[in-house]
C-alpha cells in the first residue's frame, strides 16, 4: 500500500500571533479552533488541493471563520502559513 507524501505545516511567528489574537477576540472560540485544525489537516494532506494561487507563489484559502495566506515548498515538503485573519461575515 502506498501512502501519499504529507507536508509539514509551519506557522510563522506573525501568523501564530494573528491566530492567537483572532481566537482571543472571538465570541465563538470553538469555531476558530475548528477552522485552524481543519486548515492544518488539509494543508498537510495536499496544499495544492485547496486554496487559490496568488502572486509570488503564495496561495489563499478560506476555511470556516478563518482565511490564510500560505506558501508551499515542494523541495522540503513544507507549507508555511504567513498570515491569518477572521473573515468579516463570520461569528
Amino acid at each position: 500500500m502506498v501512502f501519499p507524501a504529507r507536508y509539514t505545516v509551519l506557522w510563522t511567528k506573525k501568523a501564530e500571533s494573528q491566530l492567537a489574537e483572532t481566537w482571543s477576540a472571538a465570541t465563538d472560540r470553538a469555531s476558530v479552533t475548528a477552522a485552524a485544525n481543519a486548515l492544518d489537516a488539509d494543508l498537510a494532506a495536499d496544499p495544492y488541493a485547496i486554496g487559490e494561487s496568488r502572486a509570488d507563489s503564495y496561495r489563499i484559502e478560506v476555511q470556516g471563520v478563518l482565511a490564510i495566506i500560505y506558501a508551499v515548498s515542494d523541495l522540503d515538503r513544507t507549507v508555511s502559513v504567513v498570515r491569518v485573519w477572521r473573515i468579516a461575515d463570520a461569528d
